[in-house]
């Protein structure tokens, strides 16, 4: 058997009947709801129990991650949305208006991710603002999380209702 047809069986670019698909999408939303502007959730929650050392060092990594963060949205933030906008226009294109199922699958994963970086962006500039520390950066961090699980929960809904509606239209019963 030729190993190209092997290889392509294995990653079928029918995305939405594949079940690697389906794992990369729980995981992608997993790990962005877990890390909070690259912190992890479980160290909030351990701030939050123990302060003392642990708030301290909950404080440092957000400051480094929230600096590190506007710092590149202010030296290439315009090339960066440019970039984003794109390629994200271009998987739009391809996915729904020349039909194309993989482009369709990374547009569902890429516009709420996009959404997600946005919402980073802000929290990260109100952090900074408010000079947030102890419960006030804990309270933001949280409802940072929050939004990041409504965005990935309504993510994942459309894009399962999307398969679904691709793998009958698509599959052994439709056109």
């Amino acid at each position: 058997m030729d190993w190209y047809q092997t290889l392509f069986e294995l990653i079928d670019m029918r995305s939405f009947s594949n079940l690697w698909f389906w794992i990369v999408l729980a995981v992608v939303w997993s790990t962005t709801s877990h890390y909070v502007l690259g912190v992890p959730f479980d160290m909030v929650l351990r701030a939050k129990r123990h302060e003392g050392q642990y708030e301290a060092d909950l404080e440092d990594l957000v400051r480094i991650n929230t600096n590190r963060l506007l710092y590149i949205a202010q030296m290439s933030g315009l090339w960066l949305a440019g970039f984003a906008c794109f390629f994200l226009t271009m998987l739009v294109l391809l996915g729904f208006v020349y039909g194309n199922e993989f482009a369709q699958a990374l547009t569902l994963l890429g516009v709420p991710l996009s959404l997600v970086g946005l919402l980073s962006l802000s929290t990260a500039r109100l952090i900074r603002e408010e000079d947030a520390r102890g419960e006030r950066l804990r309270k933001r961090l949280m409802r940072h999380r929050l939004y990041t699980q409504i965005i990935g929960m309504i993510s994942i809904f459309v894009t399962a209702l999307w398969g679904m509606y691709q793998n009958l239209n698509v599959g052994p019963f439709g056109g």
